[in-house]
């Protein structure tokens, strides 16, 4: 049998790639269009080589009868000198310029069978490095965290990207090997058994890609073709991805064989794809609703849950595809975040130019998700965002911090620390409890004492122009812009820069991050059982104005079990009256405080009575939680029924 028909009836599970094939062997598939020749190259004492037969559309196959799980190889282009790992490489055990690994995935025994999947209705969010969020920065290290952050309430991991990138430390975004996992975290298998364990514990898992660029070093995708890029699009970090002109079917092709193999091979829940507004793609089925759909495919019975970070706020990316859409899940909700932080800090500056962190903006983000959805952004000088109505509150995803927002200030500090203490209990609970996503960034439940800086371990060359533009990015807040805290600014390749963002998990245990983390335990629990916090029906939930800075949500259950959410983010309120409809209580109930931000368990002054003798009085920088409970009979009002009883006592005779 000559290698043309061996090649011919080899069964695929991916079109690119190393492939174990049954009776022995690996499969190579790679495309390569601008070459005449492909060779394959192993890394053994003999360097033996495989020419790879040539098929039609620029794509070379061959069958190595030899090659087992383990054999690492290169690519020969066109009979030259310099060898090149494989764009679809399954593992780069030495980092992104040097050989590839052929995997067997069929090695790893799966115990998530019954794993349904990670449903959008129910999602707490909590975003994680695997490089700095344990100490040994690896898949074992943060598998061992699962149970603990199952017990917090987390129900699904968004971690930042892992596919191959170069040095001893990232972020991730310069990723260049696309589907092999990093090895500065592990093996492929330790990430199958990170997953496998948190979906084990009842945790979903979602990888963070990135699909608009590809990193500056170790990129050789176009030594094998110039068509991977195009330079009809710009990207804000170098040349976009060729989605939509000539020769774009291969790259479509490979983006989709990407998203599928995460999918299938690593049992993930879906995806968070970075900067989607770089994301280019004029054709009629842009490749986002194709991997969408590819994606849900891949998944079978589990459900999938699809993330985008999309700076315009375009909401078209979470509509139906049969009503034009892409047909993803949410949107990270930056807008939550820029009015947090006004309200926070106090800083409105740079791209929190158009926040003033009222209370009207929390009720309106709690309504309808993003607050720009059409109108004029004057830190942009254009109008931003589409509009929201119709679309689910789990399609906005809100967050205090995330990894590009701690590391966006000069120091890379946690924003509780920018904040007082009360103020940021008080967001705290706005943010876990209002119909929205919640998402956590690592340490927040605990109010980490660790910054996050942004760091990236390059060569000299590089390293000076990323220090460059990261100075120049930061330069748009005027307090980071003068000299003195310009020089505060770390370089993000010293490895101390990356040593100091590692957590301090034994913190969770300490006085003055306990109390917070207890906080965070128990709002999470309140969201999960009160069914009032759960429904996200229409008109589930309202809100309105009750003071120059305090604001009420309602949270109804249509069993008349409702919730009144009460968050003054200025100095102590006093009504004498409250002719606010949302303030009265249900038929026959009182209200009762259920939980306050000012618990003392959590270093928190204490909280009065919330409404006594017909006043209501709601202390500074609070948020409390009132339920209904039952009225004493015959009596509406709660304090004339204990005035009442006081005069009894007062007449009674003497004893």
């Amino acid at each position: 049998m000559d290698e043309s028909t061996q090649v011919s009836r080899v069964r695929r599970r991916f079109p690119i790639g190393a492939e174990i094939v049954p009776g022995g062997g690996a499969h190579f598939r790679v495309w390569a269009p601008r070459c005449e020749t492909v060779e394959i190259v192993f890394d053994n004492d003999v360097q033996e080589s495989v020419c790879l037969t040539r098929e039609g559309g620029g794509y070379f196959s061959g069958l190595a009868p030899h090659a087992r799980a383990g054999a690492t190889y290169r690519f020969r282009l066109n009979g030259g000198d310099l060898l090149y790992p494989d764009p679809a490489s399954r593992f780069q055990p030495t980092g992104p310029h040097w050989t590839s690994q052929v995997v067997d995935p069929a090695t790893f025994r799966w115990t998530d069978d019954a794993w349904p999947g990670v449903s959008p209705d129910a999602v707490v969010l909590y975003e994680m490095h695997i490089g700095t969020f344990a100490p040994e920065g690896t898949w074992s290290g943060a598998e061992r965290e699962l149970q603990e952050l199952a017990e917090l309430g987390i129900t699904c991991l968004e971690v930042m990207p892992v596919s191959e990138f170069p040095g001893k430390f990232g972020w991730g975004y310069d990723g260049v090997d696309l589907f092999a996992p990093t090895h500065l975290y592990g093996n492929p298998d330790d990430f199958r058994r990170f997953v496998n364990h948190a979906h084990a514990v009842g945790i979903g898992v979602i990888l963070d890609v990135v699909y608009n660029h590809l990193g500056p070093d170790g990129n050789y995708l176009k030594s094998f073709s110039e068509d991977y890029f195009t330079d009809k699009y710009r990207t804000d970090w170098g040349e976009a991805i060729n989605f939509d002109g000539a020769n774009s079917a291969a790259v479509r092709e490979f983006y989709l064989c990407n998203a599928r193999y995460w999918i299938e091979e690593f049992h993930l829940d879906g995806f968070r794809f970075d900067a989607t507004q770089n994301i280019y793609d004029s054709s009629k089925d842009h490749i986002l609703a194709a991997i969408s759909r590819t994606a849900r495919q891949a998944a079978g019975k589990r459900k999938i849950y699809l993330v985008n970070e999309n700076e315009p706020q375009h909401t078209r990316i979470v509509h139906p595809q049969e009503q034009g859409g892409y047909g993803m899940d949410a949107l990270w909700n930056d807008d939550f975040h820029h009015s947090a932080f006004v309200r926070l800090t106090g800083r409105s500056e740079a791209y929190c130019t158009d926040y003033a962190g009222s209370a009207q903006e929390f009720i309106s983000l709690a309504k309808f998700g993003y607050l720009f959805q059409g109108q004029c952004y004057t830190w942009q000088r254009q109008r931003r965002g589409t509009p929201t109505f119709g679309l689910p509150p789990s399609a906005f995803i809100n967050f205090i911090e995330n990894h590009d927002q701690v590391a966006n200030l000069a120091r890379g500090m946690r924003t509780n620390t920018l904040s007082s203490p009360a103020q940021y209990r008080a967001i705290t609970a706005l943010m876990l409890l209002i119909p929205g996503t919640p998402m956590l960034f690592q340490g927040q439940e605990f109010a980490a004492s660790a910054p996050f800086h942004f760091f990236a371990d390059h060569h000299i060359e590089l390293a000076k122009l990323i220090r460059k533009g990261r100075a120049e990015f930061c330069s748009q807040f005027p307090s980071m812009a003068i000299p003195e805290i310009q020089q505060l600014l770390l370089n993000p390749d010293d490895p101390s820069t990356f040593e100091q963002c590692k957590l301090d998990l034994s913190q969770r245990n300490q006085s003055g991050h306990a109390e917070i983390y207890l906080m965070h335990r128990d709002l999470l629990k309140l969201r999960r059982t009160e069914p009032a916090f759960r429904g996200h029906w229409p008109g589930g939930m309202d809100g309105a104005v009750i003071g120059q800075q305090a604001l009420v949500l309602r949270f109804f259950s249509p069993s008349g079990d409702d919730r009144l959410l009460l968050v003054n983010l200025g100095k102590e309120l006093n009504l004498d009256i409250a002719p606010e409809p949302l303030l009265a209580p249900p038929l026959g109930t009182i209200w009762s405080t259920n939980w306050s931000s000012e618990d003392p368990r959590y270093l928190g002054l204490g909280t009065p009575a919330i409404e006594c003798d017909g006043r209501w009085n709601l202390p500074a920088h609070s948020a409390v939680v009132l339920k209904p409970v039952d009225s004493p009979p015959d009596h509406r009002d709660i304090s004339f029924y204990l005035a009442s009883q006081r005069v009894k006592q007062n007449d009674s005779p003497a004893t």
